[in-house]
């Protein structure tokens, strides 16, 4: 997709609904990046982890229960290390609850035409009904990069310390981008990775060369060879 226009250049399957992984928190990071631009909340604000954060499982920043970091520290563990205890505190602080976030989350996406696409969790844990498509996923990477360029500050830092002020005392947690793309692929500016055994591989790719910006999603790879191969083969 072109990212100027929102013309799609090239689509196969590209309205089949499957789970969506991680590329899930490009949703959860455009709604509290609209919060900051309306001015309900700010980048330091400062966000507490809850128990219910805490116990995500897969990718975390391994946030405490009663934790504090700030709204810029959760975005940042969210892009880079794709903390699903990131983008669960973040739908909490924003939406007041987990229930209440996932519904504007739904309401986002219809207003952004995203036909093909129900979310139950702010995450990407396999839900069920938990279902996007390439589309709809291209739709919403396009309205956050259009939107919220700074995110991109986020998306292309390859390697980040997080400070933590754990009840045993300070520590931090080593956060690796999860889009190797961004090292190796010219121009590569993001945008979201995602795993999970059920949705397989799948990325959301932006690139920029020259005047030239565009989206790239892969969905349901096998490998992630395979999906950053299939990212790499669109985008050129």
């Amino acid at each position: 997709m072109d990212s100027a226009t929102g013309t799609v250049l090239y689509e196969n399957n590209s309205h089949e609904k499957m789970p969506m992984a991680s590329v899930t928190k490009i949703m959860t990071m455009l709604i509290a990046m609209e919060n900051i631009d309306s001015g309900k909340m700010s980048y330091d604000d400062t966000v507490t982890g809850s128990a219910y954060a805490k116990s995500m499982g897969g990718s975390t920043i391994f946030l405490d229960e009663g934790e504090q970091l700030s709204v810029n520290d959760i975005l940042k563990g969210i892009a880079v290390a794709s903390g699903n205890d990131a983008a669960v505190a973040a739908a909490e602080y924003v939406g007041g609850s987990i229930s209440g976030f996932v519904d504007r989350m739904n309401r986002r996406a219809e207003e952004l035409g995203m036909k093909d696409t129900h979310f139950v969790n702010p995450c990407g844990l396999d839900a069920d009904g938990h279902v996007t498509s390439a589309h709809d996923i291209a739709l919403m990477s396009r309205e956050l990069l259009l939107n919220f360029p700074e995110v991109i500050e986020y998306t292309t830092t390859w390697h980040e310390m997080m400070p933590h002020n754990w009840r045993k005392g300070p520590g931090e947690t080593d956060m690796a981008n999860t889009n190797k793309l961004i090292r190796s692929y010219e121009g590569m500016t993001g945008l979201k990775t995602g795993f999970t055994r059920l949705a397989k591989y799948s990325l959301s790719a932006s690139a920029v060369r020259g005047d030239l910006s565009l989206v790239a999603v892969i969905m349901g790879a096998e490998t992630k060879e395979q999906r950053s191969k299939d990212v790499v083969a669109l985008l050129d």
